[in-house]
């Protein structure tokens, strides 16, 4: 049976794997609720003060049976519609999924996508090359197939946090299609779980590339990567992995642009971390720190801007100390980088003032790579770096001037 040019994403195909998935999130929302609830009932009844150390172990006496029988019955409640759902999900996965569908289960997966992951949730995304919303399968003679007009220029769009490959089209423009009508780009949408680590994703994102330029139907003659926010630093941790085991997919990158991507972090998640901090003070409200850290693993790795698998485990465990191992560029790439700030341009531009404000998110040095300690400043040339100003952090995704810069840099 020959094998089809585009393969159906299986983990999140349509309506029926979303009532599974639905109803195993649910499940698990019940169950954790019930953790959190015993607990502050374990510590009320053990504490008679504001502030002390926490308890651990069950609710005593009837009330902790009483939790342990929400948990049996809601698992095996669980258990039974997730069977059904099983049984009706062929024949509720007949119709391509719209694009709203997509954005909502993208946002779920920046959430909690490494959740979705550990548990086998069917709306878990899989990591997938798509083109126009359909992933074709990376053997050659489908991809000759499914891109009859692939040509040996590939242009790799990395998405962000809680985004999908469809939503480079930003107010009626996509950077990639635009880049392929004015210079001859075949471009291919990177579709991932941004809820998982970065360096996971950064592992797979590799071997991926690896098998595209294996299979690609043409002799490849440059590839490029853009990236938009978290996805340069997942394009970046596929570096440092491809650095690592010799991939031949590197020797063909040629440039890699970063769009608003927080290289030295984002302070809105270290802003989170003190949360749980203050939260953990008290055996009251201890077991609300929970809830603090359903941020996922992707989200918190923006904190500092974590491409390895050590920067993320740090020797205390909480991610507040800054663990990370210099990362440095991969040499011979010609890398490119874009901040916004929603300031106001500057009427007569000053070399040595001081950086606008950020975006909102990130802020204008962290995009652009600079770190006052050398060994971690990703040193792109300055005439390579840019600030889009009066622009914020979506707003990236279809600016005419970010457009005209991306097609100067990548001509």
């Amino acid at each position: 049976m020959p094998t089809p040019a585009v393969a159906p994403d299986r983990r999140n195909a349509g309506n029926g794997r979303d009532l599974r998935g639905v109803n195993r999130l649910t499940i698990d929302a019940i169950t954790g609720v019930t953790d959190l609830v015993e607990a502050m009932h374990a510590n009320i009844s053990r504490f008679p003060g504001v502030l002390g150390a926490v308890a651990a172990g069950p609710a005593p006496g009837i009330a902790g049976l009483v939790y342990r029988s929400v948990r049996g019955v809601t698992r095996f409640v669980g258990d039974g519609l997730d069977l059904a759902f099983a049984k009706l999900a062929p024949l509720l996965d007949v119709v391509r999924p719209p694009p709203q569908r997509e954005a909502v289960i993208a946002a779920l997966n920046g959430v909690l996508g490494d959740h979705l992951d550990a548990t086998g949730n069917p709306l878990a995304v899989e990591m997938r090359l798509r083109h126009q919303g359909a992933a074709p399968t990376l053997r050659r003679a489908a991809l000759a197939s499914a891109l009859p007009e692939a040509g040996g220029k590939i242009l790799v769009l990395v998405h962000g946090l809680c985004m999908n490959d469809l939503q480079w089209q930003y107010g009626g423009h996509d950077h990639g299609a635009a880049l392929a009508r004015e210079l001859g780009y075949t471009p291919l949408y990177l579709h991932y779980n941004s809820g998982r680590h970065i360096s996971v994703n950064g592992r797979e994102f590799d071997a991926l590339m690896e098998r595209l330029i294996e299979q690609w139907p043409v002799p490849v003659e440059r590839v490029a990567i853009l990236c938009h926010s978290m996805g340069g630093l997942v394009a970046r941790s596929a570096c440092v992995v491809a650095q690592q085991r010799g991939s031949d997919w590197l020797q063909h990158l040629d440039r890699l642009v970063f769009l608003g991507t927080p290289h030295h972090g984002a302070p809105l998640e270290r802003a989170g971390s003190w949360v749980d901090a203050l939260i953990a003070v008290s055996p009251y409200t201890a077991p609300f720190a929970r809830l603090g850290k359903v941020r996922s693993a992707g989200i918190q790795d923006l904190r500092h801007g974590n491409v390895r698998d050590e920067d993320w485990r740090d020797r205390d465990g909480d991610g507040r100390h800054d663990g990370r191992r210099p990362s440095p560029l991969p040499k011979g790439v010609r890398s490119y980088a874009i901040a916004a700030s929603t300031a106001r341009a500057p009427a007569a531009p000053d070399q040595d003032a001081a950086l606008p404000k950020g975006d909102g998110l990130v802020p204008v040095a962290s995009a652009l790579g600079r770190h006052p300690e050398r060994a971690y400043d990703l040193r792109i040339a300055k005439t390579r770096q840019h600030i889009a100003y009066g622009v914020h952090h979506l707003e990236l995704l279809g600016d005419a001037g970010v457009y005209r810069l991306l097609a100067r840099w990548l001509a």
